[in-house]
């Protein structure tokens, strides 16, 4: 009887196992994603930090952080700053200068124009544009698209007393298509910033 019972089972497993031996399983490739991202809703807030002679709007769900340490020493001048984005670990930095002998304007601008280009390396293309307001405010604008550091840089000045200048960056590996929607809203709150811009 026992025989009978281990010959049943002996043939049972072969007849399950054996043409599951024959096919070969089938792989699919997964489709290439990336995490799924909450937008926050559009809101923006006034800057009147003390240590800046000038105002704009900023978004809600970003803070400013004063820099305190350039190279191991302090920074140039106090109105150095960052738009931080906690939720995305952007940052829009910020550098002001005051006009003088020493930082002239033909200087400063020729350097962010020069900053602005390093990046060409790596990008697809710059797109740059002058922009002019009403209000006295003036200076030059860089999208640069593709897989470069930075992807929007810009300079605001009077041209005669006041420079400011601003890029953006990810603190991630620069991967233009997984990050294009957040170019986008950073992008868009840079524009917003530049469009509220005053001197004090």
């Amino acid at each position: 009887m026992k025989r009978y019972i281990l010959s049943v089972l002996m043939v049972f497993s072969l007849v399950v196992i054996l043409p599951s031996c024959d096919s070969e399983p089938e792989y699919y490739p997964k489709p290439r994603c990336y995490p799924k991202i909450e937008y926050p809703e559009r809101a923006y807030q006034k800057f009147t930090e003390n240590y800046c002679d000038f105002t704009f709007e900023y978004p809600k769900y970003a803070e400013v952080v004063q820099d305190t340490s350039y190279f191991d020493s302090k920074p140039i001048h106090p109105c150095w700053y960052d738009i931080h984005y906690p939720a995305y670990d952007a940052r829009i930095h910020f550098s002001y200068y005051e006009i003088d002998k020493k930082n002239t304007f033909d200087k400063l601008m020729k350097d962010a124009h020069n900053l602005a280009e390093e990046h060409i390396i790596r990008a697809d293309y710059i797109d740059d544009f002058p922009l002019r307001k009403p209000n006295g405010v003036s200076g030059f604008v860089f999208s640069i698209d593709g897989p470069s550091a930075s992807p929007f840089q810009f300079y605001l000045t009077d041209s005669t007393t006041h420079f400011l200048r601003g890029s953006v960056y990810f603190k991630t590996q620069s991967r233009p298509d997984s990050l294009a929607p957040l170019i986008n809203l950073v992008k868009e709150d840079a524009m917003h910033l530049i469009n509220t811009f005053e001197w004090e």
